[in-house]
This record gives structure tokens, C-alpha cells and sequence, in this order.
């Protein structure tokens, strides 16, 4: 496998160490990076701004294209894209772009496979392969991104809730955050970035002490450990008592809310007695539930929640003054949706 550096993998004090390395004056690393993260290039020779001895020396060092696009798929609806990128190490990853009124949303994957296990999510069902690096992480939003910009639009939120458990690989997949956010590059807004975990208690509290205005969502699916080790083996470790504490402390040192995903699976966790009992655990803490009806998987046997019983679902929490969402399937015809990223089985 190639060795030289993969462009996206650097951060500025990296570039800029490379090119001193090389000779290069100081103001090449603000050259280099507004052509990545503003302008979009993709290849050396698309850097007209820089000398050719330069773009010749990038050609030769650094690797542009760490992720091959190798398959893309769109949606029967139109409003979802899912692409498979094939890794250099011959691994494959997926990413999705779900487009709606006025927002461009991009899932995006922080793992090879995923370690945690949940009986009813693809990736789960896969098996953990390894962790992306954090330009891995970067180079699908700009993939997406160069080709919003072509079409004249732009990407509006980022959640990292593809292939993996974010807070698995909490440093690449912070280092790819920070580098995202960098004003003097792609500056996309912390408040439309999401981070998704099953519930690494420790990395909650590590996030909730460094206090990013990154969203935090947390996926629960169950209101007893009962239940929740069942869907979730990581429940075994980190039990939903611990799993609220951690959540309650991050509310109190970021002062920001909560949100808690919900897979609604018929006659398992969408009942009113779930409901309440759900309702009873969450009182007094600023959060706001997301359920959606659960996307199909070949490993796993539940079904969906119908209309009525997660509306009743629904119903039960907002009375009791716990806000929820019955979000919108998106993608399921080409398994993009929640829960249903497999990278190997789509090849």
C-alpha cells in the first residue's frame, strides 16, 4: 500500500511542516488548504495557483484519492444518494447524502464495520474491521461536497451516524471534526454536526468536558437493561442508568440538549407502557427524542412499528413533556437508511 501521506489526513501544522520540509515559503500551507477545503480540488494539477515544481512534488509525496468511489446508488424517490468507497487497504465503507426542502444532509462513517454488535443494524451484524483515519473521515463530506458545489448548492448538516460507533474512534473522528470546522478552510458550523453512540459512557463524559458545540445523539432503543442488552450488547458495560448519568452530565456542562434515537420495532419497544416507562427515566433532563420505525436487515427478524402504534408511542411521551419526533424513512429501496450501512454486502 502507497505510504505517502494522504492529503486529507494532514491538519495545517502537518501541511505546513511538509512544505517547510520541501523548502516551500509559509504562505503555500494557506494556498493549499483554501484549494482543499474552499475551492474543492482534487488532484495537484487542479492547484493553478502554486508553482508547477509544487503541484509536481504533491503528485509525487502525498495521495489525493485515498477513497474510490465504486458504487453509487440513488433512491426511486430521488432525495437519497448512497455511495460505496472502496479503502486502499481493499475495505469498503458507505456514506449517504438525503437531501430535503431545503437542507443537504450528509451520513457519514467513522469505521470499517462496527465492534458493538446491535442485533438489528447491518454493520453491526458485519463485525468490526478497522477504524477510519480522520482524512478518511474528512475526504466523504468533501466528496460530497465538491459535488454539491458543482451543482451550485452546498451541504448543510453532517451527522456521523454511518458505519461504526464514532465514539469508538473518538480521536480521528474529532481530529476530522476540528478539521471540518477550521474557519480558514471548509468552516462548517459545529451546531450542524451530530455524533451518534450507543452509549460509550467515558467518551461522553470526555466530550461533555471539552465542551463542543457538536451535537450529541445517543442511541437508547430501550427503557430496561433487560431489553436494551438484548438489541444492544454494549448495555452489558455501560447499563442505562450509567448511560442517562453520563447524559445528564454532559446537559449540565454544555447546556445543550440531548437527543435520544429510537428505533420503534413492532411489539418489542413501541408500546405506551414502554412509552411511560421511558418518560419516567428521562424527566427533568433537556433531551428530545428521535424514534423512527425500524429499517429492515437481513440478520434480524423485527419488523417495523406501524403508524398508529408510533404516533400512540409518541402521544404518551409528549404528555408527559418529553418531545419526540416520528422522523421520516429515507433511502430504504437502496438500504441507506438508519441501521442498514453494510459495505461488504453491497459488493
Amino acid at each position: 500500500m502507497d505510504k505517502n501521506p494522504f492529503i486529507y489526513d494532514l491538519d495545517i501544522p502537518d501541511l505546513s511542516d511538509l512544505l517547510k520540509s520541501w523548502g516551500e515559503p509559509a504562505y503555500r500551507t494557506a494556498q493549499i488548504w483554501s484549494g482543499l477545503y474552499r475551492h474543492f480540488y482534487n488532484s495537484p494539477s487542479e492547484f493553478t495557483n502554486i508553482p508547477k515544481s509544487l503541484r509536481e512534488k504533491l503528485e509525487s509525496n502525498v495521495r489525493f484519492n485515498a477513497l474510490t468511489p465504486d458504487l453509487r446508488q440513488s433512491s426511486s424517490d430521488g432525495h437519497t444518494i448512497k455511495t460505496l468507497f472502496r479503502l486502499p487497504d481493499s475495505q469498503v465503507i458507505e456514506a449517504v447524502q438525503m437531501d430535503y426542502d431545503r437542507r443537504r444532509t450528509l451520513c457519514i462513517s467513522s469505521q470499517a464495520g462496527c465492534a458493538m454488535g446491535c442485533v438489528f443494524c447491518a454493520t453491526g451484524q458485519m463485525g468490526f474491521k478497522r477504524h477510519l483515519t480522520s482524512g478518511e473521515i474528512v475526504a466523504q463530506v468533501m466528496h460530497y461536497a465538491r459535488q454539491s458545489h458543482a451543482q451550485g448548492e452546498r451541504v448543510t448538516n453532517i451527522v456521523v451516524m454511518g458505519m461504526g460507533e464514532p465514539f469508538h474512534n473518538y480521536d480521528n473522528t474529532m481530529a476530522a471534526i476540528d478539521r471540518l470546522n477550521d474557519p480558514e478552510g471548509f468552516n462548517f458550523g459545529a451546531r450542524r454536526i451530530t455524533i451518534s453512540t450507543v452509549g460509550l459512557v467515558p467518551a461522553i463524559r470526555r466530550f461533555a468536558d471539552e465542551g463542543r458545540q457538536v451535537n450529541l445523539a445517543v442511541s437508547l432503543h430501550a427503557a430496561d437493561d433487560e431489553t436494551r442488552v438484548e438489541m444492544l450488547p454494549v448495555n452489558k458495560r455501560y447499563p442505562i442508568a450509567d448511560v442517562l448519568d453520563a447524559c445528564r452530565y454532559y446537559v449540565d456542562k454544555t447546556h445543550r440538549r440531548v437527543t435520544f434515537e429510537w428505533a420503534l420495532i413492532n411489539e418489542v419497544n413501541d408500546s405506551p407502557e414502554t412509552a411511560r416507562r421511558l418518560a419516567t427515566r428521562l424527566k427533568g433532563l433537556l433531551c428530545h427524542v428521535n424514534a423512527i420505525p425500524l429499517n429492515p436487515t437481513t440478520g434480524y427478524s423485527g419488523v417495523a412499528t406501524d403508524r398508529g402504534r408510533a404516533e400512540g408511542f409518541r402521544a404518551v411521551l409528549q404528555q408527559a413533556g418529553i418531545p419526540c419526533t416520528i422522523r421520516m424513512r429515507r433511502g430504504i429501496d437502496i438500504a441507506a437508511g438508519c441501521g442498514q450501512l453494510a459495505g461488504a454486502a453491497s459488493i
